[in-house]
Formats: structure tokens, sequence, C-alpha cells
């Protein structure tokens, strides 16, 4: 759950955003922005998390009335080589956290964090991560939490799709691609395993409301709706005017068939915000790639 140290919503003095070449991170700039939110937006050609000095430049940015949202991340850590650099990622803005006052923190974490069989998942469900990915997010987690005096917000989103996402992922994504070239939308099996997906912008939002409120503590940003891939494939092709096709998975079923979540404290948090339903979504997506 969050607890709002704002009394009233205030906009951040400036925003700090570690990863803004990416897809939310870019994403979160445009947001805030739009709210007339003032941004220092880093993407990897400004500041190379990797690099030998850059703790140090990142130090010599910050300022003591800043909000940060770290976001950068190479993603999704599937080895053991990416999760060391995730890690040294995360290394390299704690380290400079540990020299710098900085107002609050907003980490852009994943509920892949969570133990698998927690069904619905809520922020109290155990943090048990059985993938790399997960124990990626859950040990950066950790350092950012431990290495800042100031109010850190953990959000963890669930699956989440855009216009603009560069990955190609399983779901709404690829989905989209095969239709868009005019190629039967494809699915494993029956398409049977139910996931929760949560629009960009949605995760956006959620995020400049954090900042407004300096809020601290940890939310699931989800929406509540868990659907299977066999309905988002139809929901797509639709759109299309193509057709969904069974193909024989490769290899066993995911280890995670089903996920629901609980967004009662989200509720509590923004009463006001509501997220944007999968089939709409879906179809801003679709006029946002044309």
């Amino acid at each position: 759950m969050l607890d709002h140290l704002n009394v009233r919503p205030t906009k951040p003095t400036r925003v700090v955003i570690i990863g803004a070449g990416g897809f939310v991170g870019g994403t979160i700039q445009r947001r805030l922005e739009a709210d007339g939110v003032k941004t220092l937006p880093l993407a990897r050609k400004d500041l190379d998390l990797l690099a030998d000095e850059a703790s140090a430049k990142l130090k010599d940015l910050l300022r003591p009335t800043d909000s940060i949202v770290m976001v950068s991340a190479v993603a999704p850590a599937k080895t053991v080589p990416m999760l060391m650099q995730n890690l040294k990622m995360a290394e390299t803005v704690c380290v400079a956290l540990a020299d710098v006052e900085i107002a609050h923190l907003v980490y852009i974490s994943s509920d892949a964090v969570y133990v698998d069989d927690a069904n619905p998942v809520t922020e109290r469900s155990v943090c048990a991560p059985t993938t790399i990915h997960g124990m990626m997010h859950a040990t950066r987690e950790l350092m950012l939490n431990s290495s800042t005096k100031a109010p850190v917000a953990m959000l963890r989103p669930t699956l989440i799709y855009g216009a603009t996402d560069p990955h190609n992922g399983y779901g709404p994504n690829r989905f989209r691609r095969q239709a868009a070239k005019g190629e039967t939308v494809a699915i494993f099996g029956e398409g049977e395993e139910r996931r929760d997906h949560v629009l960009v912008d949605d995760v956006a939002k959620i995020t400049a409301l954090v900042l407004e409120h300096r809020s601290a503590g940890a939310l699931n940003v989800v929406t509540g709706v868990s659907t299977s891939f066999s309905e988002i494939a139809q929901v797509i092709a639709k759109q299309y005017g193509v057709k969904v096709a069974s193909h024989t998975r490769q290899g066993p079923r995911p280890h995670l068939l089903h996920r629901f979540f609980d967004i009662t404290n989200c509720l509590k948090a923004f009463p006001t915000f509501h997220y944007t339903p999968l089939a709409e979504g879906l179809e801003r997506v679709r006029i946002a790639s044309i």
C-alpha cells in the first residue's frame, strides 16, 4: 500500500528519468511534460549506467529537490550475465544516491517479484520470485530502497503493451505485429493462459500520480482483469481482419498458467483513476500504429 506524503497533490520540481530512451521511460517523460512537469530525461547516450564514471556523473546532475524515476533495465533478464548487468546498473544509481539528497525515488519494478501461487496477488503477497527476471527486480528494489533516506515507491506493473514496445513477446505486441502484416495470429495450444495486461499510458499516468503525491510504499500497476491469450488474439484478429491459428506448444506449458490481481489498494490510493479496458487499449494501439 502507498502512503501519500503530500497532503495535496503537488507537481514535483523536476523529475530525473533514468531510462528515458526506452519504451516505458519515454512514455513517462511525455506524460509528465504534458502535465507541465519539468524533466531531465537520461537515455543511455546521456548516462551509461555500466560505465566506470557513471555514478559520479549522475551525482553531479542531481539536486536536493529532484524526484527520480528509475526505469532503466536490460529486460527481460533471462540469463545470469543479464542479471549481473542489471544489478551493476542499479549499483551505479545506489552509489550516487548514497552521497546526495533527493526528494523522492520511484522504481519501475515488475509483478514478477511475487511468488507464483499468489492468487489473487496483492501488495502483501510474498515476494519470492522463481525467474531470473523476477529476482533481478526484487534485488534492485532492496538495493534502491536501502540507498536513500528519501521516500521510495516501488511500482510493479504486470505485462505492458503499447504501440512503440520494441519487444515481441507472446501476447498483444506480437499478435498486433502479425496481424498488421496480414498474417494469421498464432497462439500456443488453446491460448488458455490468463494474464492481466496494462497499457503503457496507464503506467505513465500512475507514475505521475505517485510523483504528485510523493507516495512511498509498493503498488501493483494492474487492471484487475485477467484475459486469456486466445481472447486477446481474437480481438486483434477482428481489428485487422485476419484469422487466429493454434500451434503446438514448443516445450512445456509456462510455469505460471493464470495470474489474477486484487486492485483494492490502487482504488484506495487513487480513487478517481481508471485503467483503460483491454479492448479499448488495443484499439488505441492499433490507431497509433497506423
